[in-house]
């Protein structure tokens, strides 16, 4: 009788250890079988995917100095640290 529960423990254990692999890599295994699928599909033809290779590869690029948070150029200057003072040698 011990034999049958460990059997049931283990086949169970890789169920519930196949089910965890599935949710967590879901987005990863669903392109995978989605790129398998179009490879076994006689009819699917790479050079009909809408790939436009001329198209920016980030279509909405941020302002050019949003890294600025004041607009006026002298309010940033005067909030900076003033410079270090040199220390003289003797």
């Amino acid at each position: 009788m011990g034999a049958i529960t460990s059997a049931v423990i283990a086949i169970a254990g890789v169920i519930v250890g196949w089910i965890t692999i599935e949710f967590a890599c879901k987005p990863c295994l669903d392109k995978g079988r989605e790129a398998i699928d179009r490879s076994l599909n006689p009819d699917y033809d790479p050079d009909d995917d809408v790939n436009d290779v001329r198209a920016p590869l980030n279509p909405n690029p941020p302002p050019p100095h949003a890294h600025i948070l004041h607009s006026d150029p002298d309010a940033a200057a005067s909030s900076a640290a003033p410079p270090p003072e040199e220390i003289k040698a003797v």
